[in-house]
């Protein structure tokens, strides 16, 4: 099924309040596509805008997190480097640095990611660090799937947190297309969501704000995707949604453009972000509360 909207749509844009106001927009094909193929175009063909945030107003505080109850060596340490003084945690995680930092495959990012949010406890007794989890998504009338890089899956079912790495070792993805792809994970954890609140007999959810992540490399930008029952509608039809869905985004970025570029190799980045992702389980819990509500 293929849909367009035409130049010249009235769309409703919350940042001017109740004001209606004319937004002229190109003529855009939708498609039922699955996550893993969503580009800039579907942003734009379901009204989605991401908004880069500064970290003291994404992350509500200027407070940053301790990392002091993390093993020195991890915070320190050359990436792969086995000293038998080191300990065992501190040599794995460091291992799991160097092959994402010289990955010769994808899925070296794809496990130094989920190792990174195991190493900093966002799983608890009831929820696990899952890769690869499919998803289903309804898109245009049609039935098709999101595949979720990792995602923090709230026992016995319930998506908490996606995350996608930016696919670029082998087929070149364009940064936005890794962040349409995250979003794409993000509206299907809304639907998904909201069906296992229904087969609980609980209320769906006219909105929730999916805790998301993207890694380039080990260099994590974090999201935060309000996803509303209009636009999980205007994907299911394949419509234009009248609100405009507003996407915050916090990129990890150094005073030094060099040391940035070389992730979490490089030790002062690698403080930054554990330092974030940290902050972010703190911010997403606050959401995930909120989801979880009176769910078994």
């Amino acid at each position: 099924m293929r849909r367009q909207f035409a130049e010249g749509r009235v769309l409703r844009d919350p940042a001017v309040g109740s004001q209606t106001v004319a937004i002229t927009v190109p003529d855009v094909i939708r498609s039922a596509k699955s996550g893993s193929d969503w580009t800039a175009n579907e942003l734009q063909a379901y009204n989605i805008v991401v908004q880069p945030t500064p970290p003291n107003e994404f992350f509500a505080t200027d407070v940053q997190p301790s990392l002091d109850h993390l093993d020195p060596a991890i915070l320190d340490g050359r990436p792969g480097d086995d000293s038998p003084d080191l300990s065992e945690v501190a040599v794995k995680y460091l291992g799991y640095l160097d092959m994402a930092t010289n990955p010769t495959q994808e899925s070296f990012i794809v496990e130094f990611a989920a190792q990174t949010l195991k190493l900093l406890r966002f799983e608890d007794r009831h929820s696990f660090v899952m890769q690869r989890n499919i998803i289903p998504l309804v898109i245009c009338a049609e039935s098709r799937y999101a595949q979720a890089d990792v995602c923090l899956l709230h026992r016995p079912s319930m998506v908490l947190l996606v995350l996608a790495e930016d696919k670029t070792l082998l087929n070149q993805t364009p940064a936005a297309t890794v962040e349409a792809q995250v979003i794409a994970d993000a509206i299907t954890a809304y639907q998904f969501n909201n069906d296992k609140r229904a087969q609980q007999a609980l209320p769906t959810l006219d909105a929730m704000t999916i805790p998301c992540i993207t890694m380039v490399g080990t260099r994590p930008t974090f999201y935060l995707v309000l996803v509303t029952r209009e636009l999980s509608a205007a994907v299911t039809m394949g419509s234009l949604p009248t609100t405009k869905t507003l996407v915050l985004k916090c990129v990890t970025a150094t005073a030094h453009a060099r040391r940035a570029s070389e992730g979490m190799a490089e030790t002062e980045y690698r403080r930054l972000a554990l330092k974030r992702f940290l902050a972010f389980k703190t911010l997403a819990k606050s959401h995930w509360a909120k989801l979880l509500d009176g769910y078994d």
